[in-house]
């Protein structure tokens, strides 16, 4: 894990610089992006790898700019704390932006309240006027790939393919903001309902890209149909629209993204993180028709 010293002095200095105290340095999770809960209500959020493919603060000011409108516009995301400046703010070479607490409980969230919520946030987001990358997530993993050997010569060259082809497939359909990251772990069960959070991936493109991240792992890992066709349904009855290639395509460039970032977000990988991505190889390769 990284020294986290540096990066709580920072949140803890840039909270007391804005007149708010820390009684409290709880790790809520500690990786790339250290997470802090240093108050009753407030939690910081720092980049903690300023040596990776995303320097300063320009992915903290796109998701802070989402929130806002989303948070505005009633939809179900974890806020903004309202007592700091929005930022994002920078101290110690560090990218920090402040959110408001919320409990977590146990409950596995209803497939049909992910697809209905999911929904909420599209039709809200369909609504904000600022320009916004285009399939930022996607030709950042290109990008990735062109410029780091991260596996064997045929499987980095496999997933490069993959993104091209799925990149200019999803390049036909309309586009609108979207979440970007939308897998199940940046959306939390709370004493408030289901909320959505981690908006820094942000980016216009096909609205199935966050419904494939959204059932990727039921989909291809578990092959829990019943949940995938609950989550789409769902999301439909709420008003949205999916199409049937578009999606197919969203799960394997989803696939193929996910892979080029596993040796970044992941350098020393446990057995089932390993796993899990060769499997996620072995599918892509599978898709050798698309």
């Amino acid at each position: 894990m990284p020294d986290t010293d540096l990066p709580i002095r920072a949140a803890t200095e840039t909270a007391i610089a804005h007149g708010i105290i820390p009684d409290r340095c709880d790790i809520l999770q500690n990786g790339s992006t250290l997470v802090l809960r240093l108050t009753e209500t407030l939690v910081a959020r720092v980049v903690q790898d300023t040596s990776g493919p995303r320097q300063g603060t320009e992915w903290f000011a796109r998701e802070n700019a989402i929130a806002q409108h989303l948070t505005a516009n009633g939809a179900p995301v974890i806020p903004l704390h309202p007592d700091l400046p929005p930022g994002p703010h920078e101290h110690l070479g560090y990218p920090i932006n402040f959110w408001q607490f919320v409990t977590r409980i146990e409950a596995e969230p209803e497939p049909r309240e992910i697809g209905r919520t999911l929904r909420q946030c599209h039709e809200i987001m369909s609504r904000f006027a600022e320009p916004l990358p285009h399939l930022a997530i996607i030709t950042e993993s290109l990008q990735i790939l062109r410029d780091r050997e991260l596996f064997p010569h045929t499987t980095q060259q496999m997933l490069r393919h993959r993104l091209e082809h799925s990149m200019e497939v999803l390049n036909q359909y309309p586009h609108q903001p979207v979440h970007g990251d939308a897998h199940l772990g940046n959306l939390m069960n709370t004493t408030l309902g289901l909320l959505w959070t981690d908006w820094e991936d942000t980016f216009s493109g096909p609205v199935e890209w966050d419904v494939a991240s959204a059932i990727w792992n039921a989909q291809i890992l578990d092959e829990d149909h019943a949940t995938v066709q609950a989550v789409c349904d769902a999301y439909c009855a709420a008003g949205g629209r999916l199409d049937a290639e578009a999606l197919k395509h969203s799960l394997i460039a989803r696939a193929a993204v996910m892979t080029a970032w596993y040796p970044i977000l992941y350098p020393q990988p446990n057995a089932e993180r390993q796993m899990r991505l060769q499997r996620r190889i072995e599918w892509l390769r599978d898709q050798a028709g698309d």
